[in-house]
């Protein structure tokens, strides 16, 4: 996230379960044959006799140790507290790095979208019309005990995340139509007829769990165990709410396969959390974590003026990115009848000033975010072209008048801090609206004082939201920012109870049935659901099944673009900003391979500790 604002992002199912039986056989359509790997859309960047990944050092050193905090998180994980090992579910607040702990049929490349190759699986067949799998098992492929990992293991492990799992899981694998497991290593699956061609790859990549360890346990229930796993890593120990530590599996029965040769460097990789990233900053310059990114441009530009860094013991390091930046903004709650009329929505979007943010707060660090795939081909800008126009053209009347013009875009200001024209033209906008003058300010449609609550768990966001209130203020509306301790903080996200949040939605490098999660009607109404905005528009529907269920790279990039055109204009959230790059401080003992991958830093799966460096430290 950027500038300390809140980051919900989406990860890949890496799971536990609980048990349930096996749906009825079916059927295997005509094969097209056995392969190494699966792509979403196009063709594989890696033959079937790829040694490992171009962005890897094969030959990296292993050893070492690693201390960060959560920066990225989905599910039920809170990035300052857990009570619960499992991720996967509604219930609780999950710990930090559990999908290190367990191995999944196939595995992702960070430099090519929507790919995997071969892990637990040593191959997979795929149906000509793409609905039905079989996967074959490699005979070495093992949890942490030494069992095998068995067919009926992967068959429980989809069932259950499916069944009991988290609503965002439970939602997108609900395409899983029939499971069967043939014998002891192969088990077909077969998806629904209208299930988007990324499901297969969330098959693939779905945790795999022991069915004998889950027997007589709730997977729904909190867990205050380690769950057997098959991954890279297993818990070494815990302390619940303050920190969390895993120790790499040696050896491991992966570890020379081409998907992990090169990675998971670390003996240790270690999370510690922390009331907010003030406190963990001070942690990290004493050298208590020995590895941070930062999302403070004040911090960035100003505080690493600390001894160690001085010194060069702390060295900074910028990571350029080639992945969607996401959709980072303040999210307007449109369940809330005050914030029901996009001139509202609207409204407050031009009491926010970014330019005089980003000069003054942000010293001039950041690009202003337009777009919900914003640094990606699929953002749409400009017109609508043809190809957009047709799928658009049957909402006409149905969603803003704007959708058929240029793409929305925030308002620029003058960047004094209280532009005049901006703060007119929202006036306006809440005049038509319906609003109305009150003798201590603004009165809301419905006739009562304007307030708009902003809810957060950190101090550290806070001089960019009372920047923000300031210009509500200008036009006699009431802000003010409510931070509450991080259990309360995502029980309320989970209940929609606030008017605006910040927040930030990194999709998929091909976001196809995961989009569902931000915008579809049915999540709406969800409990947990990633859609805080409350988007509940048959539009919006239509134009994400579009994107589903598109034949080729150039429909599904015109679907989306008509997609981010019509939620544009919908004015549901105040877009933020965005950096191209990532950065990254540490204790000078880490290395990095010589090629970055494009979608991935990597800092966890690639780097490594470099031995002579952490002895000179004293960290060895």
């Amino acid at each position: 996230m950027t500038d300390g604002a809140t980051r919900r992002d989406v990860l890949r199912l890496a799971g536990a379960a609980a048990g349930a039986s096996l749906l009825p056989g079916f059927a295997f359509a005509e094969p097209e044959g056995r392969r190494h790997g699966m792509a979403v859309i196009g063709d594989l960047k890696y033959g079937p006799d790829f040694r490992h990944f171009d962005y890897v050092n094969p030959d990296a050193p292993r050893g070492g140790r690693i201390v960060t905090q959560l920066s990225s998180w989905g599910y039920n994980q809170n990035p300052n507290t857990f009570n619960t090992l499992n991720i996967y579910v509604l219930r609780g607040d999950g710990a930090a790095g559990m999908p290190l702990t367990f191995a999944s049929l196939m595995a992702g490349s960070a430099d090519e979208p929507g790919s995997v190759y071969g892990l637990v699986a040593r191959e997979v067949e795929r149906s000509e019309d793409g609905k039905s799998l079989r996967f074959f098992l490699r005979p070495e492929a093992a949890f942490h005990d030494g069992s095998p990992i068995t067919a009926e293991d992967v068959a429980f492990s989809l069932q259950v995340l499916r069944d009991e799992g988290h609503p965002n899981i439970a939602l997108e694998l609900k395409g899983l139509t029939a499971i069967e497991v043939e014998d002891e290593r192969t088990i077909a699956v077969r998806l629904a007829a209208e299930s988007g061609r990324s499901l297969p790859i969330m098959v693939a990549t779905a945790p795999i769990f022991s069915q004998s360890w889950w027997a007589g346990r709730t997977f729904g229930a909190s867990l205050s165990e380690p769950p057997l796993g098959s991954g890279p890593y297993r818990v070494a120990a815990f302390a619940l709410g303050n920190a969390i530590e895993f120790e790499r599996v040696r050896p491991w029965w992966a570890d020379d396969l081409p998907v992990m040769r090169g990675r998971y460097n670390f003996d240790r990789i270690r999370y510690e959390y922390y009331r907010d990233r003030t406190t963990s900053f001070e942690a990290f310059k004493k050298g208590q974590l020995t590895f941070r990114e930062e999302f403070t441009s004040r911090i960035w530009a100003r505080d690493y003026d600390f001894p160690a860094r001085l010194d060069g013991r702390v060295v900074r390091d910028e990571v350029p990115s080639g992945s969607p930046s996401g959709a980072q903004g303040w999210f307007i709650n449109m369940r809330r009848p005050k914030f029901s009329d996009p001139r509202v929505r609207l409204a407050l979007a031009h009491a926010f000033d970014f330019e005089w943010t980003n000069q003054n707060i942000m010293f001039g660090s950041y690009q202003r975010t337009h777009s919900f795939f914003e640094n990606s081909e699929l953002k749409a800008e400009g017109a609508p072209g043809p190809a957009e126009l047709a799928l658009l053209e049957p909402f006409r009347g149905k969603v803003p008048d704007e959708v058929f013009g240029a793409a929305a875009v925030p308002p620029v200001s003058d960047g004094s801090g209280r532009d005049r024209r901006n703060l007119q033209r929202a006036n306006e906008l809440l005049m038509e609206a319906g609003c109305t003058r009150g003798p201590n300010g603004l009165l809301t449609p419905q006739g009562e004082p304007f307030t708009v609550e902003f809810l957060g768990n950190d101090s550290t966001f806070e001089p960019h939201h009372n920047a923000y209130i300031n210009g509500l203020r200008l036009l006699g509306i009431r802000g003010s920012y409510r931070i509450v301790d991080p259990a309360q903080y995502n029980e309320r996200l989970k209940r929609f109870d606030f008017d605006m949040v910040v927040s930030r939605f990194r999709t998929s490098l091909y976001p196809d049935e995961g989009i569902r999660q931000f915008f579809s009607s049915e999540r709406a109404k969800q409990e947990g659901s990633y859609n805080l905005a409350g988007v509940a528009s048959p539009a919006v529907d239509a134009l994400v099944e579009a994107m589903i269920g598109s034949e080729d790279w150039e429909s599904f990039v015109t679907s989306a673009r008509a997609l981010d055109r019509v939620l544009r204009a919908e004015h549901f959230w105040v877009p933020q900003w965005f950096k191209p790059v990532h950065w990254f401080a540490y204790w000078d003992m880490y290395e990095r391979p010589a090629n970055t991958a494009r979608y991935d830093p990597g800092v966890l799966d690639t780097w490594w500790q470099a031995a002579d460096k952490a002895a000179a430290l004293g960290k060895a």
